[in-house]
């Protein structure tokens, strides 16, 4: 049986992968520090070890390899506004975190593989679009406390190809796009768009309504859905090349205002938007090119339309109750 640690488990893609892999027979272990709101309906099942630990402590990650064949490497600090509130938090967790998982590694010589999250924030505003991963990443303004984040997954990338030196041990990185699903946190556009509604409408009893966002709305994105982006990243762990790295999302561009009409449409609430300044640094368009991961025989399942009915759905049950 295969032995798996996922560092920063109890996130929302570390969660919902924990789950996957367990249903499919792997002994599945979580390190985590437990720092995030974990959601009641996403509950671990009994049968995956979950080690209360922080990935700043070197000691706390050589215990979780010990006996590890696979690591999915995902403790980060998530979240648009940490960027901005939280620079030297997310440059420590980002950095010293992925020191020190690779020195456990190290130590470990059992680990044969890894598989390192990092993030669509590497390509910035990317000259191509759709990009693809062979584009070069970007740090736009080293004063910029947003690229906390951008630079510290560029880096991690470096780190996972270039510092271990073991050569067996296979690395595969992955560069996630817009992964969105229930129990997904706050921090992100669409919890934040349904956040927004419910505050201005009410709990939702105002059939109109206006909200403030960032931007002009015409910034896109292209969203996937986390079961989806789940089996990608699983199928990456399989099939995926050593030293290669691919993005995962699906290739749909949509404008943010398309995004709010959507979720207006299936709140049954009437949205007026008012435009503010974009957020210092923020991307303009996010596209990405998934051939390498089309090529391995991924093939989506979800359509934005459905996952957003399950996402709004489970939010909108979650600040009528919640708040």
């Amino acid at each position: 049986m295969d032995k798996v640690l996922i560092t920063g488990g109890l996130g929302f893609i570390g969660k919902k992968l924990a789950l996957e892999l367990q249903k499919q027979n792997k002994k599945v272990t979580i390190f985590d520090n437990s720092s995030r709101k974990n959601f009641n309906d996403l509950k671990i099942s009994k049968k995956i070890k979950v080690i209360n630990g922080d990935i700043r402590n070197k000691s706390d990650l050589i215990k979780a390899t010990k006996n590890i064949d696979t690591v999915f490497h995902l403790a980060f600090i998530n979240g648009t506004k940490f960027f901005y509130s939280k620079p030297k938090l997310v440059l420590e967790v980002g950095l010293k975190g992925t020191l020190n998982l690779l020195d456990a590694v190290q130590k470990s010589k059992k680990v044969k593989k890894i598989i390192l999250a990092s993030s669509s924030e590497i390509y910035q505003n990317p000259q191509k679009i759709p990009t693809p991963e062979e584009i070069e990443g970007i740090v736009p303004d080293v004063k910029n406390p947003r690229y906390s984040y951008g630079s510290a997954k560029l880096i991690s990338e470096i780190l996972l190809l270039h510092y271990l030196n073991r050569k067996k041990i296979k690395r595969i990185i992955f560069r996630p796009h817009n992964i969105y699903g229930p129990g997904m946190g706050f921090e992100h556009v669409v919890p934040e768009i349904i956040r927004k509604i419910f505050l201005a409408s009410n709990k939702f009893k105002k059939k109109e309504t206006s909200i403030v966002i960032n931007g002009t709305g015409h910034e896109t994105r292209s969203f996937c859905y986390i079961d989806d982006a789940v089996r990608s990243i699983i199928l990456l762990a399989k099939k995926g090349r050593d030293k290669s790295i691919y993005n995962v999302g699906n290739n749909d561009e949509t404008k943010i205002l398309d995004i709010i009409k959507k979720i207006s449409t299936i709140l049954n609430i009437s949205v007026k938007i008012i435009k503010s300044k974009s957020l210092l640094g923020s991307a303009k368009r996010r596209n990405p090119d998934i051939k390498k991961i089309l090529n391995l025989g991924y093939v989506k399942e979800f359509e934005l339309n459905e996952g957003l009915i399950q996402t709004v759905k489970w939010y909108k049950n979650f600040f009528l109750n919640n708040r």
